[in-house]
């Protein structure tokens, strides 16, 4: 048979390395993989797409990321590019005027280190925006900025306790500050208007254009349920599934209300059928166990420090019950579910690796494959377990670098000991664990190449240094393997994740092959063509 896409004059990153000029495609699948002897394939409507020494690799896998919350603050006060409390200020002052239909400024995005203590104050916020109550998640989306207009329509006071799962800033008077950290962003987000069905569909359209463009052909969307103001994307995915304009192929991950227990458990098994439809498998549940460092709401073994170095009273915040958490993880493993964790600190980490031995335990070993987000501070002995336990390493490693958050807010708080077991990517590669990657977009950028850079360099793109903890850094090969093969394991996408005879045709051209450039270059390197399933999903221009 003669192929529909034939690529040609390589390289081709196969499984065994660089080993390939051609390849061939039939239908959504790929039939060759070889040199010269493919061409015979090529037929009188066969595609043929000249490489001209560019890259062909298989398709990045985004392990954990949110597109429909991306998508939508993307159409609303967008603060991502903002770096500055003064920028920050001008772009919510701008977005209001522009928009004085809106009952509320709703968006986000903003950058912890633009203020003092990561903290902004709703005074900042009453000067550009008096009349209308505002509500911006930060860049982590694990606290959120207020004005005065805000809190008092949730009708929060000096009064107001806080939740069990959040804290509530407030100034040296004991009144509210202006930003409220983890559960206590509910407070007022809960007050926000509500998404509609079609501003979640077209945010998970427009998001799905975006990563296509970035090379991403498949993802796992890590929180499938309502959360923090978030409204549930479930409904736009399972719309897109039917009606064909999902084009990516997307793993859910349900979300475990971290209010409720195990009698949670057969109502996630009904919505993992009822939602699983074509491209979309809701096959996963999100275990949010702690919080983040910059806020000291990860959940550490040891107590924080303070500004002078010395030990406090908080070890940080878990979510879920360490003690119920074995029996949770247990059931739900039984049932086949993934159990999918966010665990940032070294506690939550090893509360999570302890739940998944538990599983093990009780019912043997099976083809679950739980994996571990973010994974921001290991102790050295939980790292060997990820491989002993069949636990991927699920990493985002666009954060392991020097830059403000984590010179300023995070590694003066864990002190010297911990910072060095900040983002451990190498030493969980050399343990044997397998490596899956992802964005946690919007949190930060969701393009693959900018993330490998950082994996490579341990250095942000575009800086010249210092390297981040120079040992934990891991190789081009490695940090591509990340984003392909092992987040298309992490997301049970077998079919994918190589370029290899049989394997589906989800595939990308990148401008240029990074092997053949300088490591503080790879971050230059851009998409040029994206297919899945053999079809062209992105082409840039003049690809």
């Amino acid at each position: 048979m003669h192929a529909d896409l034939l690529f040609t004059n390589g390289p081709v990153l196969t499984p065994e390395g660089r080993t390939a000029t051609a390849v061939a495609v039939t239908g959504d699948r790929i039939t060759a993989v070889g040199h010269a002897e493919v061409h015979d394939l090529a037929g009188p409507g066969t595609q043929v797409v000249d490489l001209a020494g560019r890259l062909l690799l298989p398709g990045f896998q985004d392990a954990h990321v949110h597109p429909v919350p991306a998508g939508l603050e993307l159409t609303q006060c967008d603060l991502t590019g903002t770096r500055t409390a003064a920028d920050t200020l001008a772009a919510v002052r701008a977005y209001a005027d522009a928009h004085p239909e809106r009952e509320w400024i709703t968006g986000g995005g903003w950058s912890m280190e633009a203020f003092e203590g990561g903290t902004p104050a709703k005074e900042l916020l009453d000067s550009v925006v008096p009349d209308r109550p505002v509500y911006l998640p930060n860049r982590d989306h694990h606290g959120a900025w207020v004005n005065s207009r805000a809190l008092e329509l949730a009708g929060i006071t000096r009064d107001t306790p806080d939740p069990a799962d959040g804290r509530i800033e407030r100034d040296a008077s004991g009144e509210p500050a202006g930003t409220l950290q983890e559960g206590a962003m509910q407070l007022v987000g809960r007050f926000t208007p509500p998404t509609t069905p079609g501003d979640r569909l077209a945010a998970l359209l427009h998001a799905q254009r975006h990563l296509h463009a970035l090379g991403i052909t498949a993802w796992q969307d890590a929180i499938v349920g309502k959360f923090a103001g978030m409204d549930d994307p479930s409904d736009a995915y399972v719309t897109a599934a039917r009606d064909g304009s999902l084009t990516a192929r997307v793993v859910g991950a349900l979300w475990w209300d971290r209010e409720r227990g195990a009698e949670q458990i057969p109502e996630l098994a009904e919505r993992r059928a009822a939602l699983s439809q074509g491209r979309f498998r809701a096959g996963s549940v999100k275990l949010m166990l702690d919080g983040v460092a910059e806020t000291g709401t990860a959940a550490l073994l040891d107590p924080y420090l303070d500004k002078c170095g010395c030990a406090t009273g908080n070890r940080g915040t878990s979510f879920i019950d360490p003690g119920q958490l074995p029996k949770y993880v247990t059931e739900l493993d039984a049932l086949g579910f993934q159990c999918h964790f966010h665990a940032l600190g070294d506690r939550a980490v090893r509360n999570a690796l302890d739940a998944v031995e538990a599983a093990r335990e009780a019912n043997g070993t099976s083809d679950t494959r739980p994996h571990l987000a973010h994974l921001q501070v290991v102790h050295p002995d939980d790292v060997a377990r990820f491989a002993r336990l069949g636990a991927v390493a699920n990493i985002q490693p666009l954060w392991a670098a020097h830059e403000p958050q984590m010179d300023e807010l995070t590694i003066p708080f864990l002190g010297p000991e911990r910072a060095l077991r900040q983002y451990p990517f190498g030493a969980l590669l050399r343990s044997g664990a397998t490596l899956a990657a992802g964005s946690d977009w919007p949190v930060s950028s969701p393009d693959p190449l900018q993330g490998i850079h950082v994996a490579v360099n341990r250095v942000e793109p575009g800086s010249a240094g210092p390297v981040f903890l120079p040992g934990e850094r891991i190789g081009l090969a490695e940090a591509l393997t990340a984003y392909t093969a092992g987040s298309a394991y992490a997301n049970h996408l077998d079919d994918t994740g190589r370029v290899a005879a049989g394997a589906l045709a989800d595939l990308v051209v990148l401008d240029r092959d990074p092997f053949a450039v300088p490591p503080e270059e790879i971050a230059r390197t851009r998409v040029a063509l994206t297919y899945v399933g053999g079809a062209e999903v992105y082409a840039a221009d003049g690809a």
